[in-house]
């Protein structure tokens, strides 16, 4: 993510963020601090149709996935820890 600082943008105008939207969000220091995020209308409205950048549920729909054969909605902690156990052995075979 790009940076800028506010003063860059009082002194340059929304030119300058302008400029930085073309590669993505950019972020806005005010004090030496991260204040703002500025997105471009397309990545907006994605965020706030519901969906990510990145493809796949997000981690509360994962957790939240209906198991079958279970009569409740939700995972039980075994189920989590099996599946988390699942998706780290496959890490350990990606290296």
């Amino acid at each position: 993510m790009k940076t800028i600082a506010a003063q860059e943008i009082k002194r340059r105008g929304i030119s300058a963020v302008d400029e930085l939207l073309q590669e993505g969000p950019v972020q806005i220091i005010k004090q030496n601090r991260p204040r703002y995020v500025v997105l471009g209308i397309e990545a907006y409205l994605e965020l706030v149709a519901g969906r990510s950048a990145t493809s796949g549920p997000s981690a509360w729909d994962w957790l939240d996935e209906p198991v079958p054969g279970r009569a409740s909605p939700g995972r039980s902690k075994a189920d989590i820890d099996a599946a988390l156990a699942c998706e780290r052995a496959a890490w350990d075979d990606d290296r």
